[in-house]
């Protein structure tokens, strides 16, 4: 993109569907450096096109923009595995709740018994309920 081609942010954020607003933000959390013509107004190139893109990107993958900020702080997110691998252990977590909740709710829309009367609802519901103070799950107390 030439710098005659350069957006300002309103045509940027209008671009994406963004408020100018989220961009000013992702700049004062260093995720974009936009250029500045002579009177200050932020100018947006191909760079910052890119770099919005990933930062939607990750965004949809569940990252938080500090976890992009490192991401993106090197030319090659790859730099960064440990962050990565962390968080595809935690995208699995939140996948493994998900179907678990699913289930939850498949098993009640198909249950022939009310809510009260599942003993399955009875067992998720007791399995939740966190021992008293000083015990633990088998009924003995702990040492204090």
């Amino acid at each position: 993109m030439k710098s005659s081609e350069d957006l300002t942010i309103g045509q940027l954020a209008e671009r994406f569907g963004l408020a100018a607003h989220v961009l000013r933000y992702w700049e004062s959390m260093g995720l974009l450096e936009p250029a500045r013509a002579a009177g200050g107004q932020r100018r947006y190139g191909e760079t910052e096109l890119v770099r919005v893109v990933l930062i939607l990107m990750g965004k949809e993958a569940g990252l938080g923009l500090r976890e992009l900020k490192t991401l993106m702080s090197t030319p090659d997110p790859m730099d960064h595995q440990v962050l990565l691998r962390r968080h595809v252990t935690e995208l699995e977590q939140r996948i493994e709740r998900a179907r678990a909740a699913k289930d939850l709710i498949e098993h009640a829309l198909d249950c022939p018994y009310s809510f009260a009367d599942c003993e399955h609802a009875r067992e998720r519901i007791a399995a939740r309920v966190p021992p008293p103070a000083g015990a633990t799950r088998h009924g003995v107390e702990a040492p204090g």
